[in-house]
Protein backbone atom coordinates (compact mmCIF):
# COMPACT_ATOMS: atom_id res chain seq x y z
CA UNK A 1 0.00 0.00 0.00
CA UNK A 2 0.81 3.49 -0.77
CA UNK A 3 0.31 6.61 1.02
CA UNK A 4 0.84 10.01 -1.10
CA UNK A 5 1.42 13.00 1.84
CA UNK A 6 1.00 16.27 -0.76
CA UNK A 7 2.89 19.09 -0.25
CA UNK A 8 2.61 21.31 2.66
CA UNK A 9 3.67 24.72 1.54
CA UNK A 10 1.20 24.50 -1.46
CA UNK A 11 -1.31 23.45 1.16
CA UNK A 12 -0.90 26.40 3.35
CA UNK A 13 -0.45 29.15 0.45
CA UNK A 14 -4.13 27.73 -1.35
CA UNK A 15 -5.17 27.88 2.21
CA UNK A 16 -4.36 31.76 2.75
CA UNK A 17 -1.24 31.37 5.11
CA UNK A 18 1.33 32.60 2.85
CA UNK A 19 4.87 34.63 3.11
CA UNK A 20 2.68 37.37 1.46
CA UNK A 21 -0.10 37.10 4.12
CA UNK A 22 2.49 36.38 7.01
CA UNK A 23 4.29 39.24 8.73
CA UNK A 24 7.77 37.45 8.37
CA UNK A 25 9.63 34.69 6.35
CA UNK A 26 10.56 33.09 9.73
CA UNK A 27 7.29 32.82 10.91
CA UNK A 28 5.54 31.03 7.05
CA UNK A 29 8.35 28.70 7.16
CA UNK A 30 7.86 27.28 11.15
CA UNK A 31 4.04 26.97 10.36
CA UNK A 32 5.42 24.84 7.45
CA UNK A 33 7.91 22.59 9.02
CA UNK A 34 5.38 22.16 12.09
CA UNK A 35 2.57 20.82 9.89
CA UNK A 36 4.72 18.97 7.65
CA UNK A 37 6.24 16.92 11.02
CA UNK A 38 2.64 16.83 12.22
CA UNK A 39 1.75 15.32 8.97
CA UNK A 40 4.56 12.62 8.74
CA UNK A 41 3.61 11.68 12.61
CA UNK A 42 -0.01 11.16 11.69
CA UNK A 43 1.05 9.27 8.50
CA UNK A 44 3.95 7.08 10.20
CA UNK A 45 1.17 6.64 13.23
CA UNK A 46 -1.44 5.40 10.56
CA UNK A 47 0.63 3.17 8.65
CA UNK A 48 1.17 0.99 11.96
CA UNK A 49 -2.73 0.44 11.70
CA UNK A 50 -3.40 -0.44 8.16
CA UNK A 51 -4.89 -3.47 7.52
CA UNK A 52 -4.32 -6.17 4.54
CA UNK A 53 -1.29 -5.05 3.61
CA UNK A 54 1.69 -6.35 4.48
CA UNK A 55 3.84 -3.43 3.38
CA UNK A 56 2.81 0.13 3.40
CA UNK A 57 5.16 2.97 1.53
CA UNK A 58 4.49 6.72 2.38
CA UNK A 59 5.65 8.92 -0.23
CA UNK A 60 6.24 12.54 1.06
CA UNK A 61 5.93 15.73 -1.72
CA UNK A 62 8.66 17.53 0.03
CA UNK A 63 10.21 16.79 2.81
CA UNK A 64 10.89 19.41 5.65
CA UNK A 65 14.51 20.04 5.04
CA UNK A 66 13.38 21.05 1.85
CA UNK A 67 12.71 24.71 4.00
CA UNK A 68 16.18 25.06 3.69
CA UNK A 69 16.37 26.23 0.37
CA UNK A 70 13.57 29.30 1.56
CA UNK A 71 15.12 30.41 4.88
CA UNK A 72 18.60 32.14 5.73
CA UNK A 73 20.79 30.11 7.81
CA UNK A 74 19.61 31.67 10.78
CA UNK A 75 16.12 31.81 10.21
CA UNK A 76 16.81 28.05 9.71
CA UNK A 77 18.81 27.40 12.86
CA UNK A 78 15.87 29.34 14.58
CA UNK A 79 13.36 26.87 13.49
CA UNK A 80 15.07 24.24 14.64
CA UNK A 81 15.71 25.34 18.21
CA UNK A 82 12.31 26.54 18.22
CA UNK A 83 11.57 22.24 17.91
CA UNK A 84 14.32 21.19 19.85
CA UNK A 85 15.45 19.29 16.65
CA UNK A 86 19.30 19.27 14.62
CA UNK A 87 19.37 18.93 11.34
CA UNK A 88 20.93 15.30 11.02
CA UNK A 89 17.88 14.13 12.60
CA UNK A 90 15.47 15.89 10.18
CA UNK A 91 17.40 14.74 7.08
CA UNK A 92 18.26 11.17 7.72
CA UNK A 93 15.02 10.14 9.15
CA UNK A 94 13.55 9.87 5.34
CA UNK A 95 14.85 6.43 3.79
CA UNK A 96 15.03 7.66 0.97
CA UNK A 97 15.20 11.09 -1.27
CA UNK A 98 14.32 11.44 -4.86
CA UNK A 99 15.40 15.00 -6.18
CA UNK A 100 12.71 15.50 -9.40
CA UNK A 101 14.70 17.99 -10.93
CA UNK A 102 12.53 21.09 -11.84
CA UNK A 103 12.05 21.74 -15.65
CA UNK A 104 13.57 25.60 -15.09
CA UNK A 105 17.04 23.92 -15.03
CA UNK A 106 16.97 22.10 -18.05
CA UNK A 107 14.19 22.30 -20.07
CA UNK A 108 12.91 25.90 -20.07
CA UNK A 109 10.77 26.36 -22.39
CA UNK A 110 7.95 24.08 -20.49
CA UNK A 111 7.99 25.80 -17.13
CA UNK A 112 4.53 27.21 -16.59
CA UNK A 113 3.11 28.22 -13.22
CA UNK A 114 -0.32 27.15 -14.50
CA UNK A 115 -0.25 23.51 -13.10
CA UNK A 116 0.33 25.20 -9.07
CA UNK A 117 -2.11 28.26 -7.94
CA UNK A 118 0.63 28.54 -5.23
CA UNK A 119 3.80 28.34 -7.16
CA UNK A 120 5.15 32.32 -7.56
CA UNK A 121 8.58 31.89 -8.81
CA UNK A 122 9.37 32.94 -11.98
CA UNK A 123 12.14 30.62 -14.65
CA UNK A 124 15.37 32.41 -13.29
CA UNK A 125 14.15 32.10 -9.18
CA UNK A 126 12.67 28.36 -9.85
CA UNK A 127 16.21 27.12 -11.34
CA UNK A 128 17.92 28.77 -8.29
CA UNK A 129 15.83 26.86 -5.63
CA UNK A 130 16.22 24.37 -7.18
CA UNK A 131 19.73 23.89 -6.81
CA UNK A 132 19.27 25.16 -3.15
CA UNK A 133 16.73 22.13 -2.57
CA UNK A 134 19.36 19.42 -3.93
CA UNK A 135 22.05 21.15 -1.69
CA UNK A 136 20.07 21.41 1.20
CA UNK A 137 19.71 17.69 0.79
CA UNK A 138 23.78 16.74 0.30
CA UNK A 139 24.99 14.73 3.09
CA UNK A 140 21.97 11.66 2.82
CA UNK A 141 22.74 8.60 2.70
CA UNK A 142 20.67 7.83 -0.25
CA UNK A 143 20.14 10.83 -2.66
CA UNK A 144 18.64 10.55 -5.99
CA UNK A 145 18.28 12.94 -9.13
CA UNK A 146 15.92 12.44 -11.97
CA UNK A 147 16.57 15.00 -14.68
CA UNK A 148 14.51 15.76 -17.96
CA UNK A 149 16.68 14.02 -20.32
CA UNK A 150 13.36 12.32 -21.41
CA UNK A 151 9.79 13.43 -21.56
CA UNK A 152 7.65 13.66 -18.01
CA UNK A 153 6.25 10.11 -18.46
CA UNK A 154 9.51 8.36 -18.79
CA UNK A 155 10.97 10.43 -15.92
CA UNK A 156 8.04 8.98 -13.69
CA UNK A 157 8.93 5.76 -15.19
CA UNK A 158 12.75 6.31 -13.70
CA UNK A 159 11.68 7.85 -10.38
CA UNK A 160 9.34 4.52 -10.21
CA UNK A 161 12.59 2.49 -11.06
CA UNK A 162 14.53 4.35 -8.71
CA UNK A 163 12.59 4.06 -5.82
CA UNK A 164 11.86 -0.01 -6.43
CA UNK A 165 15.28 -0.37 -6.25
CA UNK A 166 15.70 1.34 -3.01
CA UNK A 167 13.14 -0.76 -1.48
CA UNK A 168 14.90 -3.74 -2.95
CA UNK A 169 11.73 -5.05 -5.16
CA UNK A 170 11.82 -8.20 -5.69
CA UNK A 171 14.72 -8.53 -3.69
CA UNK A 172 17.16 -5.78 -1.61
CA UNK A 173 20.18 -5.06 -3.14
CA UNK A 174 22.78 -2.95 -3.79
CA UNK A 175 25.01 -2.33 -6.71
CA UNK A 176 27.83 -0.11 -6.32
CA UNK A 177 31.12 0.47 -7.94
CA UNK A 178 34.21 1.46 -5.86
CA UNK A 179 37.85 3.41 -6.94
CA UNK A 180 40.82 4.02 -5.50
CA UNK A 181 41.82 7.36 -5.84
CA UNK A 182 44.69 9.77 -5.21
CA UNK A 183 44.47 11.63 -1.70
CA UNK A 184 42.29 14.35 -2.24
CA UNK A 185 42.28 18.11 -2.09
CA UNK A 186 40.23 18.41 1.04
CA UNK A 187 40.09 22.33 1.49
CA UNK A 188 38.38 22.45 -2.18
CA UNK A 189 35.85 19.77 -1.58
CA UNK A 190 35.23 21.58 1.51
CA UNK A 191 34.61 24.99 0.12
CA UNK A 192 32.43 23.43 -2.93
CA UNK A 193 28.51 23.31 -2.45
CA UNK A 194 27.41 20.19 -3.43
CA UNK A 195 29.37 18.48 -0.71
CA UNK A 196 28.76 17.64 2.67
CA UNK A 197 30.73 16.29 4.89
CA UNK A 198 29.85 13.49 7.30
CA UNK A 199 32.01 11.90 9.98
CA UNK A 200 31.04 7.59 10.31
CA UNK A 201 32.05 5.02 13.03
CA UNK A 202 31.15 1.67 11.68
CA UNK A 203 31.60 -1.42 13.99
CA UNK A 204 31.15 -5.34 12.65
CA UNK A 205 29.23 -7.72 14.80
CA UNK A 206 29.95 -11.56 15.67
CA UNK A 207 28.36 -13.29 12.32
CA UNK A 208 28.33 -16.68 10.66
CA UNK A 209 28.07 -16.00 6.56
CA UNK A 210 26.37 -12.76 6.45
CA UNK A 211 28.14 -9.32 7.23
CA UNK A 212 26.48 -7.61 10.05
CA UNK A 213 27.17 -4.12 11.00
CA UNK A 214 26.13 -1.15 13.22
CA UNK A 215 27.00 2.54 12.20
CA UNK A 216 27.17 5.65 13.65
CA UNK A 217 26.85 8.91 11.32
CA UNK A 218 26.54 12.75 11.27
CA UNK A 219 28.69 15.72 12.48
CA UNK A 220 28.95 18.31 15.02
CA UNK A 221 27.78 15.89 17.95
CA UNK A 222 24.47 14.70 15.97
CA UNK A 223 23.95 11.33 14.78
CA UNK A 224 21.73 9.16 13.40
CA UNK A 225 22.21 4.77 13.61
CA UNK A 226 21.78 2.00 10.96
CA UNK A 227 21.93 -1.56 11.21
CA UNK A 228 23.10 -3.32 7.79
CA UNK A 229 22.88 -7.06 6.97
CA UNK A 230 24.90 -7.58 3.69
CA UNK A 231 25.67 -10.84 1.58
CA UNK A 232 27.81 -11.01 -1.87
CA UNK A 233 25.57 -12.12 -5.09
CA UNK A 234 28.19 -10.50 -7.16
CA UNK A 235 31.56 -8.15 -7.20
CA UNK A 236 29.58 -5.12 -8.02
CA UNK A 237 26.29 -6.44 -6.31
CA UNK A 238 25.17 -7.12 -3.02
CA UNK A 239 21.80 -8.50 -0.78
CA UNK A 240 21.41 -5.42 1.61
CA UNK A 241 19.18 -4.79 4.31
CA UNK A 242 19.52 -1.55 6.39
CA UNK A 243 17.05 -0.18 9.10
CA UNK A 244 17.28 2.38 11.68
CA UNK A 245 18.16 2.14 15.00
CA UNK A 246 17.84 4.19 18.30
CA UNK A 247 21.02 5.68 20.23
CA UNK A 248 20.45 3.04 23.00
CA UNK A 249 20.06 -0.05 20.34
CA UNK A 250 23.27 0.99 18.91
CA UNK A 251 25.53 0.91 22.55
CA UNK A 252 23.67 -2.41 23.14
CA UNK A 253 25.05 -4.01 19.97
CA UNK A 254 28.55 -3.01 20.24
CA UNK A 255 28.23 -5.26 23.41
CA UNK A 256 27.91 -8.21 20.03
CA UNK A 257 31.09 -6.31 18.56
CA UNK A 258 33.96 -8.81 16.68
CA UNK A 259 36.51 -8.53 19.02
CA UNK A 260 38.72 -9.49 15.96
CA UNK A 261 38.15 -6.00 14.04
CA UNK A 262 38.78 -2.66 14.40
CA UNK A 263 36.10 0.03 14.37
CA UNK A 264 36.46 1.65 10.98
CA UNK A 265 36.38 5.35 11.60
CA UNK A 266 36.19 7.72 8.56
CA UNK A 267 35.13 11.07 6.83
CA UNK A 268 32.83 10.59 4.56
CA UNK A 269 32.55 13.76 1.31
CA UNK A 270 29.14 13.11 -0.10
CA UNK A 271 29.43 15.00 -3.28
CA UNK A 272 26.65 15.34 -6.50
CA UNK A 273 27.81 15.74 -9.65
CA UNK A 274 26.27 15.99 -13.10
CA UNK A 275 23.16 14.33 -11.04
CA UNK A 276 25.26 11.35 -9.42
CA UNK A 277 26.02 11.22 -5.52
CA UNK A 278 29.55 10.37 -5.19
CA UNK A 279 31.01 9.51 -1.75
CA UNK A 280 34.32 9.86 -0.67
CA UNK A 281 35.66 8.64 2.39
CA UNK A 282 38.84 9.46 4.31
CA UNK A 283 40.57 7.15 6.36
CA UNK A 284 43.20 8.04 9.08
CA UNK A 285 45.62 5.94 8.05
CA UNK A 286 45.73 6.87 4.69
CA UNK A 287 47.40 9.98 3.56
CA UNK A 288 48.06 9.03 0.33
CA UNK A 289 44.73 7.63 -1.41
CA UNK A 290 41.05 7.02 -0.27
CA UNK A 291 38.39 5.62 -1.83
CA UNK A 292 35.31 6.73 -4.06
CA UNK A 293 32.13 4.73 -4.17
CA UNK A 294 28.81 5.29 -6.37
CA UNK A 295 25.87 3.41 -5.91
CA UNK A 296 24.04 2.41 -9.18
CA UNK A 297 20.10 1.67 -10.66
CA UNK A 298 21.87 -0.70 -12.59
CA UNK A 299 25.10 -2.47 -13.67
CA UNK A 300 25.49 -1.34 -16.89
CA UNK A 301 25.21 2.65 -15.66
CA UNK A 302 27.82 5.19 -17.31
CA UNK A 303 29.77 6.85 -14.29
CA UNK A 304 30.74 10.88 -15.00
CA UNK A 305 33.82 11.57 -12.66
CA UNK A 306 34.72 14.99 -11.20
CA UNK A 307 37.48 16.21 -13.54
CA UNK A 308 39.60 16.58 -10.27
CA UNK A 309 39.68 13.59 -9.14
CA UNK A 310 42.52 11.10 -9.85
CA UNK A 311 41.44 7.23 -10.27
CA UNK A 312 44.07 5.06 -9.33
CA UNK A 313 42.01 1.80 -10.02
CA UNK A 314 38.71 0.22 -9.77
CA UNK A 315 38.64 -1.63 -6.83
CA UNK A 316 35.05 -3.19 -7.07
CA UNK A 317 34.87 -6.68 -5.88
CA UNK A 318 38.34 -6.31 -4.61
CA UNK A 319 38.02 -7.66 -1.26
CA UNK A 320 41.11 -6.21 -0.12
CA UNK A 321 39.55 -3.14 0.06
CA UNK A 322 36.32 -3.94 1.93
CA UNK A 323 35.68 -1.92 5.27
CA UNK A 324 35.40 -5.32 7.12
CA UNK A 325 38.81 -6.45 6.06
CA UNK A 326 40.17 -2.93 6.87
CA UNK A 327 39.16 -3.53 9.90
CA UNK A 328 40.97 -6.62 10.20
CA UNK A 329 44.30 -4.94 10.19
CA UNK A 330 46.67 -2.55 12.26
CA UNK A 331 47.27 0.45 11.08
CA UNK A 332 50.39 2.45 12.45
Amino acid sequence: MVMFVSETASELILGGVSPYTIDTNQNFQDAIVKLQLEKEKIYEESAKHVKDYDKVLIVYDRGVIDCKAYMTELEFNNALKKLNKNEIELRDKYDAVFHLVSVAKDAKEIYTKENNKARRENVEEAERKDDETLRAWMGHPHLRVIDNSTDFENKMRRLMSEISHVLGEDEPCEIERKFLIEYPDIDYLEKLQNCEKVEIIQTYLKSGDEEIRIRQRGKNGYHTYTKTVKRKISDTKRYETESRITKEEYLNLLLESDTAKHPIRKTRYCLMHNNQYFEIDIYPFWKDKAILEIELSNENQKIEFPKFFKIIKEITGEEEFYNSNLANKKFN
